[in-house]
């Protein structure tokens, strides 16, 4: 449970930092290109750069400023087939003030960077609220039928691995219990929240309640308030 929780968070964090991250590295190309003059570039090296298995190639320009002076530059975005080739003219924006930080007027090469990060921003947000704002409705779930929902005692049917969710490589424990609808004579089964250690030697010969929704069994939670809570660390 620990490192669910801790999860959550970090991931949120960390989305929250890459989307400002995003942000402010699409103001900063935002005010470069208001800034920027326009000259014709010449690609005339490719550069190969390996990570890993892969190799991605970056182009090296050569273009003349407004001075007269010849700038070369490596650009910094890459790909794998490269995007241009040797001998290829392409726009170039620079700065007078600081030409060699000049860059390629690209669509990827100004905003590919932004974007990829902003992407990968989204995601690690999306799980990390996600998974808080589960933990939420949940808690609310729960609350919801302690007040409002019908207690019945259920009997203790056994303990099972929920083997469709793990953490670490470990899977957490389920309490089974079963109760019998005096009205319809229907037999129910109810499965508990997930547990990070086997409640055998607490649950056993005990009924347990189940708090019900009132004719709708299938919403439900097993009381379990009464078990030892897990020391942190």
């Amino acid at each position: 449970m620990k490192t669910l929780t801790l999860i959550k968070y970090v991931f949120s964090a960390l989305g929250v930092g890459m989307l400002v991250g995003a942000f402010l590295w699409y103001q900063h190309t935002k005010s470069f290109i208001a800034e920027a003059q326009r000259a014709e570039g010449s690609v005339v090296q490719l550069v190969a750069s390996r990570s890993g298995d892969s190799v991605t190639y970056k182009p090296v320009v050569r273009f003349s400023a407004q001075t007269g002076e010849e700038i070369e530059f490596t650009s910094s975005s890459g790909s794998s087939p490269p995007s241009y080739a040797e001998g290829e003219k392409v726009p170039v924006l620079y700065r007078p003030s600081d030409p060699h930080n000049a860059r390629i007027d690209g669509a990827f090469s100004l905003w590919g960077g932004a974007l990829i990060v902003g992407g990968l921003g989204a995601i690690f947000f999306t799980i990390g609220a996600a998974m808080i704002l589960f933990t939420r409705l949940k808690e609310k779930k729960i609350d919801y039928l302690r007040q409002h929902g019908t207690p019945i005692k259920a009997d203790l049917q056994g303990i099972e691995l929920n083997t469709s969710f793990h953490v670490n490589g470990r899977h957490p424990f389920r309490v089974l219990v079963q109760w019998q609808d005096p009205v319809t004579s229907e037999l129910h089964i109810f499965r508990s929240d997930n547990l990070w250690f086997d409640p055998s030697r607490y649950v056993e010969g005990k009924e347990i309640t189940v708090f019900m929704e009132r004719n709708n069994p299938k919403k439900f939670h097993v009381d379990l308030s009464f078990l030892p809570k897990v020391a942190e660390g």
